[in-house]
């Protein structure tokens, strides 16, 4: 009996330390990224900050977004398993850190665009939390740009504020399929207003982006869904300005507005949309 107990005590003991050992061996390291495959040579790579779009051309590879600069080897990592080709593009859809914190590492073999908006977003240090060494793009539009790689093309749009005030949607024609940045992400919206964003405006850019000709949606965070999957983040957004413009008509503060995002519309009571939403909401809304 009591050699069995020594027997287990160090087999504990040790299983304990290979713990330690694996945790403290992955603090540091960015998270898993996946690649999925959306249609034909278009792909989006998920996870630790915005989605990634690849598109495969035969004479290169243009992305959408490269997220933080931690991701660079990873991101390349996943093109590498579905091509050969280098990345020649990388379209910003705007200048947060989770979308754009990648491009000092591509710009010096790949050419990265953005819209103005959001050039001078980076340039200007706009985003409070933004890591050091932020690197903007060398080309810049103010309404739309196209890209024209291995017979492919790939449109960038600017229809106005929302998240930002330099939001791009990126538009693949031949395969009816957008990238919306955070113009569409996760269940609720982040008006970033020290970076331009507006909700009275927000509602008015996605109805431009509805007339586009698509039916495939690659959101700024999320999964892949559809035209109608957008409609109704549209909606939602039309729903919190309502809500939250009543409750300022009547005289509710800061305060009492934010408990209700909270509870109706889940934000976090800590989290950015109190910090960089609230604020400027209760402003533009009076």
């Amino acid at each position: 009996m009591k050699r069995t107990l020594a027997a287990r005590v160090p087999a504990g003991i040790l299983l304990l330390l290979g713990c330690w050992i694996a945790y403290t061996q992955n603090q540091g390291q960015p998270p898993q990224l996946t690649i999925n495959k959306v249609k034909d040579d278009l792909f989006e790579i998920e996870g630790d900050g915005g989605n990634v779009a690849v598109y495969v051309t035969n004479e290169g590879v243009i992305l959408v977004d490269d997220k933080f600069e931690r991701d660079h080897e990873e991101i390349a990592a996943k093109v590498k398993s579905v091509t050969d080709q280098p990345v020649k593009y990388v379209l910003s859809t705007h200048h947060h850190a989770d979308h754009s914190g990648g491009n000092a590492k591509y710009l010096p073999t790949a050419e990265i665009i953005s819209t103005a908006n959001a050039r001078t977003n980076i340039v200007e240090q706009k985003q409070s939390n933004a890591p050091p060494g932020m690197a903007p793009a060398r080309v810049v539009f103010t309404e739309e740009c196209s890209v024209f790689l291995g017979g492919k093309e790939v449109r960038a749009r600017h229809f106005g504020r929302g998240h930002t005030n330099g939001d791009a949607i990126i538009y693949f024609p031949a395969l009816r399929t957008i990238h919306t940045g955070d113009l569409m992400a996760g269940n609720t919206p982040l008006i970033d207003y020290p970076g331009g964003g507006s909700v009275v405006e927000w509602t008015k850019t996605l109805d431009q982006a509805l007339k586009v000709d698509f039916d495939t949606v690659i959101p700024g965070h999320g999964p892949v869904t559809n035209k109608a999957g957008l409609l109704t983040y549209r909606n939602n957004i039309e729903k919190l300005r309502n809500r939250a413009a009543g409750l300022i008509r009547e005289g509710k503060g800061q305060d009492e507005v934010g408990k209700v995002m909270v509870a109706e519309f889940g934000w976090a009571p800590n989290g950015l949309q109190m910090q960089w939403s609230l604020p400027g909401m209760m402003t533009e809304l009076k």
